[in-house]
């Protein structure tokens, strides 16, 4: 089953789950804050990306600009530990099927990794 790590406020995580019901998909939705992905959770989203920490953490976001800090020179771990404690760093929505992932609205990529999990979605 597709995973969406979402927050209910996000415009893109809404879109996402109104593209996934409208297509009969089906999701199990964590909300991001209240249901923060752990540490091997978040190390394994990122095995499943092609670059690395820049694809999912939310460097235009106002929680980055506060840390003041270059995130990108730390170890991953470092790294890894600060997403654990603020997901607000974690671009929006996360979609996994545990094989592949899809970081953000987006329709094309969306049908690619949603095929397989077909249902009716009551929303």
């Amino acid at each position: 089953m597709l995973t969406v790590y979402m927050y209910p406020s996000c415009t893109s995580c809404r879109k996402t789950k109104k593209w996934l019901c409208t297509n009969n998909i089906e999701f199990h939705e964590r909300h991001l804050f209240r249901e923060t992905p752990t540490r091997e959770e978040l190390l394994h989203l990122l095995s499943l990306t092609t670059e690395g920490i820049d694809e999912i953490l939310a460097t235009r976001s106002q929680s980055f600009k506060q840390l003041g800090e270059n995130v990108e020179e730390w170890p991953l771990s470092k790294v890894v530990e600060l997403l654990v404690k603020e997901p607000r760093l974690l671009r929006r929505p996360i979609v996994t099927d545990g094989k592949r992932l899809v970081v953000g609205y987006n329709p094309s990529a969306l049908k690619n990794i949603a095929k397989k999990y077909r249902r009716i979605c009551v929303s």
